[in-house]
């Protein structure tokens, strides 16, 4: 289904609309190196939206995540809601909580994720949830964690998405024969 930068179905043939489609436009409008905006409720990051744990970054694949992962709170600013970004002005409020990062953490909801491209968006969804669980991990452990370094993370996410292409396409392989013909090799172009 198709919206504009409002929010508003186009051509909508009848079909129900998406409730958080602002989550999206908001962010394309405040944002506009943003191409793809993915939102999640991956269980791994959960618990870094409800407790006072910062997620960062554990390691390479992560390093989008040194620049910072915000959590938007929507009682803050909306008081008891039920947790659904279902109008502009929740989505104008996330927005600005995700500023200029990779990353936000909707507090008991899940995340969102935004890139210049799908795959870019795609991976970085993938690899918060991935990091979250990790770091749950080596929390657990107890002690002391070595996190990446900022400079580290600038680093190893400029690599990252230097060979993208290589993961996605693994991707696309694997999910390519669940889909069929007629979608497998066109996913992504």
């Amino acid at each position: 289904m198709e919206f504009d930068l409002d929010g508003n179905a186009v051509g909508n043939s009848g079909r129900s609309e998406f409730l958080e489609r602002f989550i999206h436009s908001e962010i394309y409008k405040a944002r506009p190196d943003v191409m793809s905006v993915v939102h999640t409720h991956s269980p791994g990051v959960i618990p870094f939206s409800v407790s006072q744990a910062p997620l960062r970054p554990m390691y390479h694949n992560a390093a989008f995540l040194a620049a910072g992962a915000p959590v938007w709170d929507i009682r803050k600013d909306f008081g008891e809601t039920d947790m659904l970004v279902r109008d502009a002005s929740l989505g104008k409020s996330l927005a600005q909580t995700l500023g200029d990062k990779s990353v936000v953490l909707m507090r008991g909801h899940g995340d969102v994720t935004v890139g210049p491209a799908v795959k870019v968006a795609v991976f970085r969804a993938y690899y918060t949830d991935v990091n979250a669980r990790l770091q749950s991990q080596a929390a657990a452990l107890g002690g002391d964690i070595n996190y990446l370094t900022p400079g580290e993370g600038a680093k190893a996410d400029t690599v990252n998405l230097a060979v993208l292409d290589r993961i996605w396409n693994l991707w696309k392989m694997r999910i390519a024969p669940s889909l069929g013909p007629s979608l497998g090799p066109s996913l992504g172009k």
